[in-house]
Protein backbone atom coordinates (compact mmCIF):
# COMPACT_ATOMS: atom_id res chain seq x y z
CA UNK A 1 0.00 0.00 0.00
CA UNK A 2 1.34 3.43 -0.93
CA UNK A 3 -0.03 6.64 0.54
CA UNK A 4 2.01 8.90 -1.68
CA UNK A 5 3.42 9.16 -5.18
CA UNK A 6 6.86 10.81 -5.36
CA UNK A 7 5.95 12.67 -8.55
CA UNK A 8 3.06 14.45 -6.86
CA UNK A 9 4.27 16.60 -3.99
CA UNK A 10 2.34 19.38 -2.26
CA UNK A 11 3.54 22.09 0.06
CA UNK A 12 0.79 21.30 2.54
CA UNK A 13 -1.71 18.47 2.57
CA UNK A 14 -4.75 17.40 4.55
CA UNK A 15 -5.82 13.83 5.24
CA UNK A 16 -9.48 12.85 5.66
CA UNK A 17 -10.40 9.44 7.09
CA UNK A 18 -13.81 7.84 7.48
CA UNK A 19 -15.14 4.33 7.81
CA UNK A 20 -17.74 5.29 5.18
CA UNK A 21 -15.92 4.65 1.87
CA UNK A 22 -18.73 6.19 -0.21
CA UNK A 23 -18.58 9.40 1.81
CA UNK A 24 -14.82 9.66 1.24
CA UNK A 25 -15.36 9.03 -2.51
CA UNK A 26 -17.96 11.84 -2.70
CA UNK A 27 -15.56 14.25 -0.99
CA UNK A 28 -12.82 13.11 -3.41
CA UNK A 29 -15.03 14.08 -6.35
CA UNK A 30 -15.51 17.58 -4.90
CA UNK A 31 -11.83 18.45 -4.43
CA UNK A 32 -8.98 18.86 -6.89
CA UNK A 33 -5.66 17.06 -6.78
CA UNK A 34 -6.72 14.44 -4.23
CA UNK A 35 -6.04 10.72 -4.07
CA UNK A 36 -8.02 8.06 -2.22
CA UNK A 37 -6.52 5.07 -0.44
CA UNK A 38 -8.93 2.29 0.56
CA UNK A 39 -8.14 0.52 3.82
CA UNK A 40 -9.56 -2.44 5.71
CA UNK A 41 -11.07 -0.02 8.22
CA UNK A 42 -12.42 2.55 5.75
CA UNK A 43 -10.77 4.98 3.36
CA UNK A 44 -8.66 8.10 3.44
CA UNK A 45 -8.41 11.03 1.08
CA UNK A 46 -5.15 12.98 0.78
CA UNK A 47 -5.40 16.34 -0.96
CA UNK A 48 -3.89 19.84 -1.00
CA UNK A 49 -4.88 21.79 2.09
CA UNK A 50 -6.24 24.59 -0.09
CA UNK A 51 -8.90 22.33 -1.58
CA UNK A 52 -9.69 19.83 1.21
CA UNK A 53 -11.51 22.21 3.53
CA UNK A 54 -13.98 21.67 6.34
CA UNK A 55 -16.41 23.97 4.50
CA UNK A 56 -16.34 21.55 1.55
CA UNK A 57 -16.64 18.41 3.66
CA UNK A 58 -19.47 19.47 6.00
CA UNK A 59 -22.30 19.67 3.39
CA UNK A 60 -21.30 16.31 1.94
CA UNK A 61 -21.23 14.80 5.42
CA UNK A 62 -24.75 16.15 6.13
CA UNK A 63 -26.04 14.67 2.86
CA UNK A 64 -24.39 11.33 3.68
CA UNK A 65 -26.02 10.91 7.07
CA UNK A 66 -23.23 12.58 9.10
CA UNK A 67 -20.70 9.72 9.17
CA UNK A 68 -17.90 10.11 11.74
CA UNK A 69 -14.66 11.35 10.20
CA UNK A 70 -11.33 12.88 11.10
CA UNK A 71 -9.49 15.64 9.21
CA UNK A 72 -5.86 16.48 10.03
CA UNK A 73 -2.91 18.29 8.51
CA UNK A 74 -0.09 16.08 7.18
CA UNK A 75 3.20 17.08 8.78
CA UNK A 76 5.55 17.50 5.81
CA UNK A 77 8.58 17.72 8.12
CA UNK A 78 8.29 14.04 8.93
CA UNK A 79 9.84 11.42 6.70
CA UNK A 80 7.56 10.38 3.83
CA UNK A 81 7.45 6.84 5.16
CA UNK A 82 6.00 8.10 8.47
CA UNK A 83 3.98 11.27 7.84
CA UNK A 84 0.89 9.64 6.35
CA UNK A 85 0.77 6.82 8.89
CA UNK A 86 1.01 9.39 11.68
CA UNK A 87 -1.71 11.55 10.08
CA UNK A 88 -3.97 8.54 9.53
CA UNK A 89 -3.65 7.50 13.18
CA UNK A 90 -4.49 11.03 14.31
CA UNK A 91 -7.49 11.23 11.97
CA UNK A 92 -8.89 7.92 13.24
CA UNK A 93 -8.51 9.04 16.85
CA UNK A 94 -10.14 12.38 16.01
CA UNK A 95 -13.15 10.64 14.47
CA UNK A 96 -14.18 9.37 17.91
CA UNK A 97 -14.77 5.76 16.82
CA UNK A 98 -11.25 4.35 17.12
CA UNK A 99 -12.35 1.92 19.84
CA UNK A 100 -15.11 0.54 17.61
CA UNK A 101 -12.70 -0.46 14.86
CA UNK A 102 -10.00 -1.86 17.12
CA UNK A 103 -7.66 1.13 16.83
CA UNK A 104 -8.09 2.58 20.31
CA UNK A 105 -4.80 3.21 22.04
CA UNK A 106 -3.85 3.00 25.68
CA UNK A 107 -3.34 6.26 27.53
CA UNK A 108 0.37 5.49 27.88
CA UNK A 109 0.81 4.97 24.13
CA UNK A 110 -1.11 8.13 23.25
CA UNK A 111 0.92 10.21 25.72
CA UNK A 112 4.20 8.79 24.44
CA UNK A 113 3.28 9.59 20.83
CA UNK A 114 2.11 13.06 21.84
CA UNK A 115 5.43 13.78 23.55
CA UNK A 116 7.43 12.44 20.60
CA UNK A 117 5.47 14.72 18.29
CA UNK A 118 6.06 17.64 20.69
CA UNK A 119 9.83 17.08 20.74
CA UNK A 120 10.00 16.72 16.94
CA UNK A 121 8.50 20.20 16.59
CA UNK A 122 11.24 21.90 18.58
CA UNK A 123 11.40 24.87 16.19
CA UNK A 124 7.63 25.46 16.29
CA UNK A 125 7.07 26.23 19.94
CA UNK A 126 6.93 29.72 21.41
CA UNK A 127 8.05 31.40 24.62
CA UNK A 128 5.79 34.08 26.08
CA UNK A 129 6.51 36.52 28.88
CA UNK A 130 4.02 37.74 31.48
CA UNK A 131 4.97 40.61 33.80
CA UNK A 132 5.03 40.17 37.57
CA UNK A 133 4.36 43.66 38.89
CA UNK A 134 5.26 45.58 42.05
CA UNK A 135 1.78 46.55 43.26
CA UNK A 136 2.94 49.63 45.17
CA UNK A 137 4.83 51.22 42.28
CA UNK A 138 3.42 49.56 39.17
CA UNK A 139 6.95 48.64 38.02
CA UNK A 140 7.83 45.24 36.55
CA UNK A 141 9.61 42.99 39.04
CA UNK A 142 10.31 40.16 36.58
CA UNK A 143 8.69 38.14 33.80
CA UNK A 144 7.36 34.61 34.12
CA UNK A 145 8.38 32.55 31.07
CA UNK A 146 5.39 30.65 29.68
CA UNK A 147 6.03 27.89 27.16
CA UNK A 148 3.40 27.53 24.43
CA UNK A 149 3.39 24.30 22.38
CA UNK A 150 2.54 24.76 18.70
CA UNK A 151 1.38 21.38 17.38
CA UNK A 152 -0.80 21.91 14.28
CA UNK A 153 -1.91 18.31 13.87
CA UNK A 154 -2.50 17.63 17.56
CA UNK A 155 -3.08 20.86 19.52
CA UNK A 156 -2.13 20.52 23.19
CA UNK A 157 -1.88 22.87 26.17
CA UNK A 158 1.36 22.98 28.13
CA UNK A 159 -0.51 21.54 31.12
CA UNK A 160 -1.47 18.48 29.07
CA UNK A 161 2.12 18.08 27.87
CA UNK A 162 3.45 18.31 31.44
CA UNK A 163 0.89 15.78 32.67
CA UNK A 164 1.79 13.39 29.84
CA UNK A 165 5.46 13.72 30.75
CA UNK A 166 4.77 13.00 34.42
CA UNK A 167 2.66 9.92 33.65
CA UNK A 168 5.30 8.53 31.27
CA UNK A 169 8.18 9.39 33.65
CA UNK A 170 9.64 11.88 31.16
CA UNK A 171 9.17 15.08 33.17
CA UNK A 172 12.92 15.67 33.53
CA UNK A 173 13.41 15.23 29.77
CA UNK A 174 10.58 17.70 29.18
CA UNK A 175 11.96 20.28 31.63
CA UNK A 176 15.45 20.02 30.12
CA UNK A 177 13.98 20.65 26.67
CA UNK A 178 11.83 23.59 27.78
CA UNK A 179 14.54 25.26 29.86
CA UNK A 180 16.96 25.13 26.93
CA UNK A 181 14.34 26.67 24.64
CA UNK A 182 13.50 29.41 27.15
CA UNK A 183 17.12 30.28 27.87
CA UNK A 184 17.90 30.42 24.18
CA UNK A 185 15.11 32.93 23.62
CA UNK A 186 16.00 34.87 26.78
CA UNK A 187 19.61 35.13 25.64
CA UNK A 188 18.50 36.70 22.35
CA UNK A 189 16.33 39.23 24.16
CA UNK A 190 19.04 40.00 26.72
CA UNK A 191 21.56 40.85 24.00
CA UNK A 192 19.04 43.11 22.25
CA UNK A 193 18.14 44.89 25.49
CA UNK A 194 21.74 45.53 26.45
CA UNK A 195 22.51 46.81 22.96
CA UNK A 196 19.63 49.26 23.28
CA UNK A 197 20.62 50.41 26.75
CA UNK A 198 17.66 48.74 28.52
CA UNK A 199 17.83 47.08 31.91
CA UNK A 200 18.77 43.36 32.02
CA UNK A 201 15.93 40.86 31.97
CA UNK A 202 14.69 39.24 35.17
CA UNK A 203 12.96 35.92 34.56
CA UNK A 204 11.02 33.20 36.34
CA UNK A 205 11.28 29.66 34.92
CA UNK A 206 9.12 26.68 35.96
CA UNK A 207 10.52 23.30 36.98
CA UNK A 208 8.97 20.20 38.54
CA UNK A 209 10.40 18.84 41.82
CA UNK A 210 11.63 15.74 39.97
CA UNK A 211 13.82 17.90 37.75
CA UNK A 212 15.22 19.88 40.67
CA UNK A 213 16.40 16.57 42.14
CA UNK A 214 17.99 15.35 38.91
CA UNK A 215 21.74 15.72 38.36
CA UNK A 216 21.09 17.54 35.07
CA UNK A 217 19.63 20.36 37.16
CA UNK A 218 22.16 20.57 39.92
CA UNK A 219 22.81 24.17 40.94
CA UNK A 220 26.19 24.27 39.22
CA UNK A 221 24.74 22.85 35.99
CA UNK A 222 21.84 25.32 35.89
CA UNK A 223 24.19 28.21 36.60
CA UNK A 224 26.35 27.11 33.66
CA UNK A 225 23.31 26.96 31.33
CA UNK A 226 22.24 30.44 32.40
CA UNK A 227 25.70 31.97 31.95
CA UNK A 228 26.07 30.28 28.57
CA UNK A 229 23.32 32.51 27.12
CA UNK A 230 24.61 35.71 28.71
CA UNK A 231 22.45 35.82 31.86
CA UNK A 232 23.47 35.54 35.51
CA UNK A 233 21.80 33.41 38.22
CA UNK A 234 20.67 36.60 39.98
CA UNK A 235 18.46 37.36 36.99
CA UNK A 236 16.60 34.06 37.27
CA UNK A 237 13.98 32.75 39.71
CA UNK A 238 13.35 29.00 39.53
CA UNK A 239 9.71 28.24 40.20
CA UNK A 240 8.76 24.86 41.64
CA UNK A 241 5.50 23.76 40.04
CA UNK A 242 4.02 20.98 42.11
CA UNK A 243 1.88 18.51 40.24
CA UNK A 244 3.17 15.64 42.37
CA UNK A 245 3.62 15.33 46.10
CA UNK A 246 7.18 15.66 47.41
CA UNK A 247 7.85 12.45 49.31
CA UNK A 248 11.20 13.42 50.80
CA UNK A 249 11.76 17.13 51.32
CA UNK A 250 15.36 16.82 52.62
CA UNK A 251 17.18 16.45 49.25
CA UNK A 252 14.95 19.14 47.73
CA UNK A 253 15.82 21.48 50.60
CA UNK A 254 19.54 20.87 49.97
CA UNK A 255 19.08 21.69 46.29
CA UNK A 256 17.19 24.90 47.08
CA UNK A 257 19.96 26.02 49.43
CA UNK A 258 22.56 25.33 46.73
CA UNK A 259 20.56 27.33 44.19
CA UNK A 260 20.24 30.26 46.58
CA UNK A 261 24.03 30.22 47.17
CA UNK A 262 24.56 30.62 43.42
CA UNK A 263 22.25 33.63 43.47
CA UNK A 264 19.06 32.12 42.02
CA UNK A 265 15.70 33.14 43.38
CA UNK A 266 13.39 30.29 44.32
CA UNK A 267 9.58 30.34 44.21
CA UNK A 268 6.87 27.95 45.36
CA UNK A 269 3.87 27.98 43.02
CA UNK A 270 0.17 27.51 43.83
CA UNK A 271 0.44 28.24 47.54
CA UNK A 272 -2.83 27.44 49.28
CA UNK A 273 -3.76 24.69 46.82
CA UNK A 274 -2.63 21.15 46.05
CA UNK A 275 0.62 20.06 47.65
CA UNK A 276 2.05 23.54 48.34
CA UNK A 277 1.40 23.51 52.07
CA UNK A 278 2.70 25.74 54.85
CA UNK A 279 4.89 22.86 56.05
CA UNK A 280 6.57 22.41 52.66
CA UNK A 281 7.08 26.15 52.22
CA UNK A 282 8.58 26.41 55.69
CA UNK A 283 10.97 23.55 54.91
CA UNK A 284 12.16 25.03 51.60
CA UNK A 285 12.18 28.71 52.66
CA UNK A 286 11.63 30.18 49.18
CA UNK A 287 12.31 33.80 48.26
CA UNK A 288 8.90 34.00 46.51
CA UNK A 289 5.52 32.48 47.45
CA UNK A 290 2.92 32.50 44.65
CA UNK A 291 -0.67 32.49 45.85
CA UNK A 292 -2.88 30.24 43.75
CA UNK A 293 -5.30 31.96 41.36
CA UNK A 294 -8.26 30.07 42.85
CA UNK A 295 -7.70 31.95 46.10
CA UNK A 296 -7.36 35.28 44.26
CA UNK A 297 -10.56 34.82 42.25
CA UNK A 298 -13.44 36.55 44.02
CA UNK A 299 -11.36 37.40 47.10
CA UNK A 300 -13.15 40.74 47.50
CA UNK A 301 -16.31 38.94 48.61
CA UNK A 302 -14.74 36.06 50.54
CA UNK A 303 -13.63 36.55 54.17
CA UNK A 304 -12.07 33.09 54.34
CA UNK A 305 -9.83 33.76 51.32
CA UNK A 306 -8.82 37.11 52.78
CA UNK A 307 -7.89 35.43 56.07
CA UNK A 308 -5.79 32.85 54.22
CA UNK A 309 -3.91 35.55 52.30
CA UNK A 310 -3.31 37.47 55.54
CA UNK A 311 -1.81 34.30 57.00
CA UNK A 312 0.49 33.92 53.98
CA UNK A 313 1.55 37.57 54.23
CA UNK A 314 2.49 37.11 57.89
CA UNK A 315 4.16 33.78 57.16
CA UNK A 316 6.15 35.27 54.26
CA UNK A 317 7.42 38.12 56.40
CA UNK A 318 8.62 35.71 59.06
CA UNK A 319 10.69 33.63 56.61
CA UNK A 320 11.78 36.53 54.40
CA UNK A 321 9.68 35.65 51.33
CA UNK A 322 7.72 38.00 49.08
CA UNK A 323 4.20 37.14 47.93
CA UNK A 324 2.93 37.10 44.34
CA UNK A 325 -0.83 36.94 43.77
CA UNK A 326 -1.55 35.04 40.55
CA UNK A 327 -4.51 35.48 38.23
CA UNK A 328 -5.51 39.05 39.12
CA UNK A 329 -8.27 39.93 36.68
CA UNK A 330 -10.35 42.67 38.33
CA UNK A 331 -9.70 46.04 39.94
CA UNK A 332 -11.39 44.86 43.12
CA UNK A 333 -9.12 41.86 43.43
CA UNK A 334 -6.09 44.10 42.97
CA UNK A 335 -7.25 46.60 45.60
CA UNK A 336 -8.11 43.84 48.08
CA UNK A 337 -4.76 42.08 47.71
CA UNK A 338 -2.84 45.33 48.06
CA UNK A 339 -4.76 46.23 51.22
CA UNK A 340 -3.94 42.80 52.64
CA UNK A 341 -0.20 43.45 52.18
CA UNK A 342 0.58 41.45 49.03
CA UNK A 343 3.59 43.08 47.34
CA UNK A 344 3.61 41.52 43.85
CA UNK A 345 0.92 40.59 41.38
CA UNK A 346 0.40 38.82 38.08
CA UNK A 347 -2.67 38.47 35.86
CA UNK A 348 -4.57 39.78 32.85
CA UNK A 349 -5.42 43.03 34.63
CA UNK A 350 -1.71 43.81 35.01
CA UNK A 351 -0.37 42.36 31.77
CA UNK A 352 -1.09 39.53 29.39
CA UNK A 353 1.54 37.08 28.15
CA UNK A 354 3.29 38.29 25.01
CA UNK A 355 6.09 37.18 22.70
CA UNK A 356 8.16 40.20 23.76
CA UNK A 357 8.58 41.29 27.40
CA UNK A 358 6.24 44.26 27.77
CA UNK A 359 5.49 46.71 30.54
CA UNK A 360 2.40 46.52 32.76
CA UNK A 361 -0.94 46.85 31.07
CA UNK A 362 -1.98 50.48 30.77
CA UNK A 363 -5.37 52.10 30.70
CA UNK A 364 -6.07 53.89 27.38
CA UNK A 365 -6.33 57.35 28.94
CA UNK A 366 -2.81 57.16 30.30
CA UNK A 367 -0.91 57.11 27.03
CA UNK A 368 1.90 54.82 25.97
CA UNK A 369 4.62 55.58 28.49
CA UNK A 370 5.80 53.10 31.14
CA UNK A 371 5.16 55.74 33.78
CA UNK A 372 1.57 56.00 32.52
CA UNK A 373 1.15 52.26 33.02
CA UNK A 374 2.57 52.42 36.54
CA UNK A 375 0.34 55.40 37.39
CA UNK A 376 -2.70 53.52 36.10
CA UNK A 377 -2.03 50.62 38.47
CA UNK A 378 -1.49 52.99 41.39
CA UNK A 379 -4.81 54.66 40.54
CA UNK A 380 -6.63 51.33 40.53
CA UNK A 381 -5.28 50.56 43.99
CA UNK A 382 -5.97 53.96 45.54
CA UNK A 383 -9.40 54.86 44.09
CA UNK A 384 -11.28 51.82 45.45
CA UNK A 385 -12.35 51.66 49.12
CA UNK A 386 -10.42 49.39 51.44
CA UNK A 387 -11.84 45.86 51.23
CA UNK A 388 -11.49 45.49 54.98
CA UNK A 389 -14.05 48.28 55.55
CA UNK A 390 -16.70 46.80 53.25
CA UNK A 391 -19.59 45.10 55.03
CA UNK A 392 -21.95 44.60 52.07
CA UNK A 393 -20.43 41.89 49.84
CA UNK A 394 -21.05 41.83 46.12
CA UNK A 395 -19.46 39.84 43.33
CA UNK A 396 -17.40 41.52 40.59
Amino acid sequence: MRFFTPARQHDEEQLLWSRDVRFVARVGQAVRGGRIVELESGACLIAPAASLLESTIAPIADASGSPPYGLVTVDSRQAEAERYITALSAAVQLSGIADRIGMAQSSQIVQTKTLDYFFNLRHNHQVYFQPIVELASGAVHEYECLFRPVMPMLPQSISAIVQAAIETTRSVELDAFIVRQILGRAGELQRARLAGGAEPLRLSINLTPASLLDRRFEAKAIAAMVREVGLTPRQVTLECTEQQAVEDVVPLRRQVKALRRFGFGFAIDDAGAGYASFALIAALRPSIIKIDRQIVHGIRADDAKQALVEAFVSFGRRIGARLVAEGIETRRELATLTALGVELGQGFLLGRPSAQPEGPRRRPARGATPEGARAAIREIVTTLPSPLSVTSRTTD
